[in-house]
C-alpha cells in the first residue's frame, strides 16, 4: 500500500515538472490559455445566482411614482397598488380585498395589517389617503384616466379601510387602480408639504425592492427588501445598466457583460433572430400586446380629406412590412384593437391591399396625377404630406423610408422627419403633425384607457379627431361605454366608436406588436406581466 502511494506521488511531481518546463517555453503564452482553459473546465466560475444585470436604453429618470417622468420597470419594483393584474384578472394586493355598491359608485378596500414602507412607516388607510391627496392635487396631469374626472372624493374608515366615490359608476376602475402608475404608495415621509407634485424626498415604498444606488446614465442597483412583507424573489440584487446604442447592448450580452434584454423597444427582430440561434442563450416572445399604428391629422388640409385617408391605408402592404421588418415577430394589423381585446370583437371590413383601389379612390375624389412630378394634385393643392418619427427609434425610422417609397406608387409625397423623443412627444401632445406613429397602449389599458384619453386634449388623438364631424358623439360615446352598467348597451357603444373610427380611417394600424425578451441560459422563468411596461424581476431565478 506504501509502495501504491510512493509510485503515485512520483508521478505527480514529474508531471508537476513537466508543466513548469512547458510554461516556461516559447510557446509559453499559448500553452498558458491551454492550462486555464483546463482549469476551467474542471473548476468553472460559480454563478451568482444571487444577482442579475439588465440593460435599458436610458437612466431609470425620476421615479416618483405619481408622475410620469420614471421607468416604469423601476418603479414597478419600488412601488405597489391595492390591486394588481395579472393573466387571470385583478386580484389583491396592499388590499386583501374589497366591496363594490350597488350602485357601482362606491369601492372599499379592506387592508393587510402587515405592512411597512422600507422606511418604517406603517402601511394603513392613512398612508392610503395621504396618497390620493398628493395624487388629487394634481389632478390635471392625471386626467387621461376617467378615474380621476369621476371622482368624488376618498376617506378613511377605519385603520385598515379605505373608500373611494364616484359621480358615475365606472367598470374600469379596478385595472386603472392596478396600473403601474399613479396609484401606487410611497411613504408619506418622502412627501414635501403633503404633495408629490412638485418632487419628493426620497424613493420609499412597500416593494420587493430597494433602490440602494443611482448612477445617473450609468447604472442603478436594486436589492431586494430584506423585510418585505411578500414572498422574497430569488433575485436579491438587481443592476440596471444604461446602455444607449442596440450594438452595444447586443454585444454585452454576448459578451456575459449583462443577463438580459427585455422589451420591444430594446429588441429589434435581428437581434432576437441572432441570439435564438445561439448556444447560451435564449428568447422568449409574448402574445399580441398592443398596435404599432399611424394616425393622420383630420384637421390638415391633406388628410382632412376621408379619401386620401383610405387611399393610403389601402396602399399600405402590412405583411411586407410584417415580414420583411419584423421578420414575423409582429403580425399584420387590420384594425387599432385585436379583436382578443375586451369589447373589440368588432366585424369591420380591413383595408385590403390594393395599389389599384387606392389609385381609383384618388382618381374619381378629384386627386390627378401631375405627369412633371409624379404627385396629385386637386385644385392646385399636392398631395403631400410630413410624417414625423422619433429619430432614437431605428423601427420607426426604418418603416418611415419604407412608406415614403411605396406612397409615392398611387402618387402621395411624404416628408419623413425624425425628431429627438422630447421634441417628438410634445409635437404629438399638441398635434403639431400630419401623420405620426402611434401605438395602443396594450393591456391593461386598452381599450379603455387608451380611448378614455381620446376624449381630452392630452395626447395626439384628441386633436387629430377635430376634423371628424362626429367627434362630439364619439366622445360621448367613450364616456357612457366607460359608465353604463348594462353589458350590451356598453357593447354596442364600442361598437359604434371601433367602427366610426375604422370607417374614418383615422388610425392606419399596422402591426401587432409582441414584447419579447433574449436572456443567457442561465436565467430562468422569463415571463411577461399583462403590462407590456413591467418586468416581472421578481418571478425570475438563476440556475
Amino acid at each position: 500500500m506504501f509502495l501504491r502511494h510512493k509510485a503515485i506521488r512520483i508521478v505527480f511531481i514529474g508531471l508537476i515538472l513537466i508543466g513548469l518546463l512547458i510554461g516556461c517555453s516559447p510557446g509559453g503564452e499559448e500553452n498558458t490559455d491551454t492550462v486555464k482553459s483546463e482549469n476551467n473546465s474542471e473548476n468553472p466560475p460559480s454563478i451568482n445566482t444571487e444577482e442579475l444585470v439588465y440593460a435599458n436604453f436610458r437612466d431609470i429618470r425620476d421615479l416618483n411614482p405619481h408622475i410620469y417622468s420614471g421607468e416604469l420597470f423601476a418603479q414597478n419594483l419600488l412601488f405597489e397598488g391595492l390591486v394588481k393584474i395579472t393573466e387571470d384578472g385583478v386580484i389583491p394586493w396592499l388590499a386583501k380585498d374589497w366591496d363594490i355598491s350597488e350602485d357601482g359608485k362606491a369601492y372599499t378596500f379592506y387592508l393587510r395589517q402587515d405592512v411597512s414602507f422600507t422606511d418604517g412607516y406603517k402601511f394603513d388607510a392613512q398612508a392610503v389617503k395621504a396618497n390620493f391627496d398628493a395624487i388629487y392635487d394634481n389632478k390635471d396631469r392625471h386626467t387621461w384616466l376617467e378615474l380621476i374626472r369621476l371622482l368624488e372624493g376618498f376617506e378613511v374608515v377605519d385603520d385598515y379601510t379605505f373608500r373611494i366615490k364616484l359621480t358615475k359608476p365606472y367598470y374600469p376602475l379596478l385595472t386603472e387602480m392596478a396600473l403601474t402608475r399613479p396609484f401606487r404608495f410611497i411613504s408619506p415621509n418622502c412627501m414635501i408639504d403633503g404633495t408629490t407634485k412638485d418632487g419628493v424626498d426620497g424613493l420609499i415604498g412597500t416593494g420587493a425592492y430597494v433602490l440602494t444606488e443611482n448612477h445617473i446614465d450609468e447604472y442603478a442597483i436594486f436589492d431586494v427588501n430584506e423585510n418585505y412583507w411578500g414572498e422574497k424573489p430569488s433575485i436579491k440584487r438587481i443592476i440596471a445598466k444604461v446602455i444607449p446604442d442596440n450594438q452595444i447592448r447586443t454585444l454585452a450580452l454576448e459578451k456575459g457583460e449583462i443577463d438580459i434584454l427585455y422589451g420591444t423597444n430594446m429588441i429589434d427582430a435581428d437581434t432576437y433572430s441572432k441570439f435564438d440561434k445561439m448556444d447560451g442563450f435564449e428568447v422568449t416572445i409574448s402574445d399580441p400586446v398592443s398596435t404599432r399604428m399611424l394616425i393622420f391629422n383630420t384637421t390638415d388640409e391633406v388628410l382632412g380629406d376621408l379619401a386620401v385617408r383610405q387611399a393610403i391605408s389601402h396602399a399600405v402592404n402590412k405583411a411586407e412590412i410584417s415580414e420583411g421588418i419584423f421578420q414575423g415577430l409582429e403580425s399584420p394589423a387590420d384594425t387599432i384593437f385585436s379583436k382578443k381585446i375586451p369589447y373589440c370583437n368588432v366585424d369591420l371590413a380591413p383595408y385590403e391591399y390594393s395599389v389599384e383601389k387606392a389609385q381609383e379612390i384618388l382618381d374619381n375624389s378629384g386627386w390627378i396625377v401631375n405627369d412633371n412630378t409624379k404627385i396629385r394634385k386637386k385644385n392646385g393643392l399636392a398631395l403631400e404630406v410630413d410624417m414625423y418619427y422619433n429619430s432614437n427609434n431605428v423601427t420607426e425610422k426604418t418603416i418611415s423610408e419604407y412608406l415614403q417609397s411605396e406612397l409615392m406608387k398611387i402618387g402621395v409625397k411624404i416628408n419623413i422627419l425624425g425628431e429627438e423623443e422630447q421634441s417628438y412627444e410634445d409635437r404629438m401632445k399638441n398635434g403639431d403633425f400630419d401623420i405620426t406613429f402611434n401605438i395602443s397602449w396594450g393591456t391593461p389599458y386598452d381599450p379603455q384607457s387608451f380611448l378614455g384619453a381620446m376624449r381630452m386634449p392630452v395626447y395626439g388623438d384628441y386633436e387629430a379627431q377635430q376634423g371628424l364631424d362626429e367627434k362630439q358623439k364619439i366622445d360621448d360615446s367613450i364616456l357612457k361605454a366607460l359608465t353604463v352598467t348594462d353589458e350590451r348597451e356598453r357593447q354596442e357603444l364600442y361598437d359604434y366608436i371601433l367602427t366610426t373610427l375604422h370607417e374614418e380611417a383615422v388610425y392606419l394600424p399596422l402591426t401587432y406588436q409582441r414584447n419579447r425578451a433574449v436572456f443567457s441560459d442561465k436565467v430562468k422563468n422569463v415571463t411577461f406581466n399583462p403590462s407590456q411596461f413591467e418586468i416581472p424581476f421578481e418571478k425570475m431565478y438563476i440556475k
